[in-house]
């Protein structure tokens, strides 16, 4: 396990709202996580102080557009935000798989947050870009759930993708089972959506 250090303030204030986080360690020291369900701004909230009391050291892409903003930007790296370019060659997934696999080479720890509905809005399923990231660097990949009902951000499982999306994504939905978002009507079908293939 990666040793990780948590802020006592962050689960302080957590447990004032009466969230928790279940959080055993990471199994590597890169990888991708995704969290669903998204159906709120709220999210990001409870998220990064989810993040911050238990010392996860996930990264988030935002568009490079977001990073030139004055002191915003400045705000978004200092929580983990990364800038990522749209239309870069390789394209999103690629830029995430270079950082994954540059921060392996390196001996850096890396995680990328991804929300796989890729929009807090209702989707017809999911985007695969934090499959081709897991698959295609070759890296865990850790399934969070953010459940409103229990009040808990918990950490279910870290898993190997197959290349079998229909097999892997049975796993990825048996671990999500009964979860309930801040809108449960928004929560996107648990689908690798042929109309939402890019990250």
């Amino acid at each position: 396990m990666v040793p990780l250090r948590g802020s006592a303030w962050a689960r302080w204030f957590l447990s004032l709202w009466g969230w928790r986080v279940v959080f055993d360690g990471l199994p590597a020291p890169q990888g991708v996580v995704i969290i669903y369900p998204h159906t709120s701004n709220w999210d990001f909230v409870v998220l990064v102080l989810a993040k911050w009391s238990v010392g996860l050291p996930a990264s988030f892409w935002g568009k490079d557009t977001l990073f030139r903003i004055p002191m915003f930007g400045r705000w978004l790296r200092w929580i983990g935000g990364i800038p990522v370019l749209r239309n870069a060659p390789q394209g999103v997934v690629g830029q995430a798989i270079d950082a994954l696999q540059y921060a392996k080479q390196q001996g850096k720890i890396l995680w990328l947050g991804l929300s796989p509905e890729g929009t807090r809005k209702p989707t017809a399923g999911w985007r695969s870009g934090f499959y081709q990231t897991a698959l295609g660097a070759q890296v865990p990949l850790g399934l969070v759930r953010l459940d409103y009902a229990q009040r808990e951000v918990r950490v279910v499982d870290f898993v190997t993708l197959t290349g079998d999306k229909e097999r892997d994504m049975v796993q990825i939905r048996q671990a999500y089972a009964g979860v309930v978002a801040y809108r449960p009507d928004w929560m996107a079908p648990i689908d690798l959506n042929s109309k939402n293939k890019k990250a």
